[in-house]
């Protein structure tokens, strides 16, 4: 059986693109997202400056994360190397797109489904090499059997030092470079931003293409507004009481030759120079838009400095970025699971410790939060697929290294043990009776930390691999819970009330321990150490400093001390933000380094 890989000879490559053309045309690749694309960058100050290029694709990888992470088995590696993808199995979590540490795949914005280089399997099937190869005018791309020691492949790997892209990361990829430059293969080595016109890296693909349509029919209108209209009437309209918003939806396209009607909104329309307004709805000025380095309060530290007169390299085109994959929605799961699991670990931890503070309204409450909150949890994991309608299949058709499985079965665990407190209750007996609260104990304690475990599968994303990320889940369980019982205390005892107050203060000082050790002590890798400068003194320093620490746990610890019922449900108001913003940062933070 043939084992296949890639040379990439950059002393041959000139940049062309023929490659990527021939991806799009051989597979019908949509607009705006590749499996093959060519990197640029340019090193040396002018006139002694050089450009080099990097073609980017799948790895083909012998361990490849992405295989492990994905839950419904879409991904696999046959037995001739090449990792292949069964759209039909696909769900759209884009788990798989935060495992990969290449970036190379992405969501087809037709299909709703993750796609990506297939060394295209059904040529070599045939007999017949990848269409890049063809394609390529001079040779620079080399596909083989890696075993056969007589394959042009196999000879230059024998003959020729070869680099592979983030070796550290032990996913043996079967992408190989001959003078690969280091600069070019590094995503952290090259700014993101910068001056060229093509190495701005926005969204609006793939994940994001529901964008796409209404930015295309802005554009139309943009490009058929008079000069008489840019400046006339309040809105930019045409001077007879028709606004330039009332710009009605034009055709748009995902793909060439096809065209569908577009539903875009009315596009509003400024007085500003045409040209500013194409830049605002191509969303090249929008932090919120996954742009990396747009605006000086969102930059990452650029890990070069940014002035071309400089000579450090610089990245000139680029494929488009694909955004935050993981947004609300995930950081709304991990604070609704937070809650759920909390409220029942609380409850149980009491029952444990302190049966007699166990109140009955206080267990009733906790057990509603805990089922209330768990539904929570499960609509915002459906929401988040790109296909929601086989979320089943993760159910029913799983692959149980993913701890996106895991997960999913211990939630189904979770809502069972709440199934049995229910009756419990209906019995008329108490949690702190039997041995109940052992069994939901640690229930709610999986619950709550399988989400770390699912974050160290997506090795893409360095900060996520810290072992604290298991402390910070629990940590955050029991703030969750804990803060939801007191914003509810009026509901409840006041003996009740003081023993979840006294476990929510305990918290808050926890996590201000555990974030302080986080964000002080050494991370190895460079992308982990730019995510704490983002937090500590970059884009999220303001929202974490006074929306975290000082807003969501100094200010609560404080409103506690008195032991006042109005000011303890203020407290678990205020507990419940603050956390929420902490997911949101340490969800999305991570997101923003780039993978290629």
């Amino acid at each position: 059986m043939a084992n296949f890989g890639f040379i990439i000879d950059n002393r041959r490559c000139i940049g062309c693109h023929a490659c990527t053309v021939a991806c799009k045309s051989e597979h019908e690749v949509p607009l705006g997202v590749n499996r093959t694309w060519v990197k640029y960058i340019e090193k040396g100050t002018f006139p002694d400056s050089q450009r080099h290029f990097s073609v980017m694709r799948c790895n083909h990888c012998d361990n490849a994360p992405c295989i492990t992470i994905c839950p419904v088995t879409a991904l696999f590696r046959r037995d001739d190397g090449i990792v292949d993808f069964d759209s039909r199995r696909c769900i759209g979590c884009k788990a798989c797109m935060q495992a990969c540490p290449y970036d190379a795949l992405y969501i087809d914005p037709e299909s709703h489904t993750a796609a990506k280089c297939n060394y295209c399997a059904h040529r070599v099937d045939n007999g017949l090499e990848p269409a890049c190869v063809i394609v390529c005018p001079t040779q620079a791309i080399i596909s083989g059997d890696l075993d056969d020691p007589d394959s042009t492949i196999s000879k230059l790997l024998a003959s020729e030092p070869v680099t592979v892209r983030k070796p550290e990361k032990e996913t043996l990829p079967r992408l190989y470079y001959i003078d690969g430059e280091p600069e070019s293969l590094d995503a952290s080595a090259t700014d993101v931003g910068g001056h060229g016109m093509w190495n701005r890296q926005t969204r609006g693909v793939g994940h994001y293409a529901r964008y796409t349509e209404q930015r295309v029919a802005a554009i139309f209108a943009l490009s058929h507004r008079s000069p008489a209209q840019n400046h006339s009437g309040p809105e930019g309209g045409n001077g007879e009481n028709e606004p330039a918003s009332k710009v009605p939806g034009k055709m748009a396209s995902n793909r060439v030759g096809h065209v569908a009607p577009s539903r875009a909104p009315a596009v509003v329309l400024s007085k500003r120079h045409p040209l500013d307004d194409l830049r605002n709805l191509l969303g090249l000025d929008d932090p919120c838009n996954g742009v990396v380095n747009s605006d000086p309060s969102s930059r990452l530290p650029p890990a070069a400095p940014r002035s071309v007169e400089s000579g450090t390299p610089r990245r000139v085109y680029d494929a488009p970025n694909k955004g935050v994959l993981w947004g609300w929605q995930v950081s709304a799961y991990v604070w609704t699971k937070a809650i759920s699991s909390g409220a029942g670990l609380v409850a149980a931890l009491i029952a444990i410790l302190a049966p007699t503070r166990l109140t009955p309204s206080g267990e009733r409450i906790a057990w509603i939060v805990a089922l209330v909150f768990l539904a929570l949890t499960g609509l915002m994991l459906v929401a988040d697929l790109d296909r929601p309608r086989r979320f089943l299949y993760v159910m029913l058709r799983p692959q149980w290294r993913s701890w996106l499985v895991r997960g999913a079965w211990i939630i189904n665990a979770y809502a069972i043990v709440l199934a049995i407190w229910f009756c419990v209750l209906l019995a008329g007996w108490s949690l702190a009776d039997g041995w109940l609260p052992w069994l939901v104990a640690p229930i709610a304690l999986l619950t709550a930390a399988y989400t770390a475990f699912l974050f160290a599968q997506a090795r893409g994303r360095d900060f996520w691999q810290s072992h604290l990320l298991v402390v910070h889940m629990l940590v955050h369980s029991l703030i969750g819970g804990s803060a939801t019982l007191c914003a509810l205390a009026s509901t409840t005892d006041p003996e009740w009330n003081a023993v979840v107050g006294r476990m929510l203060i305990a918290a808050l000082i926890a996590k201000l321990i555990v974030d302080a050790i986080e964000l002080s002590i050494p991370h190895g890798s460079p992308d982990s150490r730019r995510v704490v400068q983002m937090i500590v003194r970059g884009r999220f320093a303001r929202l974490y400093r006074w929306g975290v620490v000082a807003f969501g746990c100094c200010l609560p610890v404080l409103l506690l001390l008195p032991g006042a019922t109005g000011l303890t449900i203020l407290a678990g108001v205020v507990s419940l933000i603050g956390l929420y913003l902490a997911e949101h940062i340490w969800v999305r933070a991570p997101q923003l380094i780039p993978l290629s």
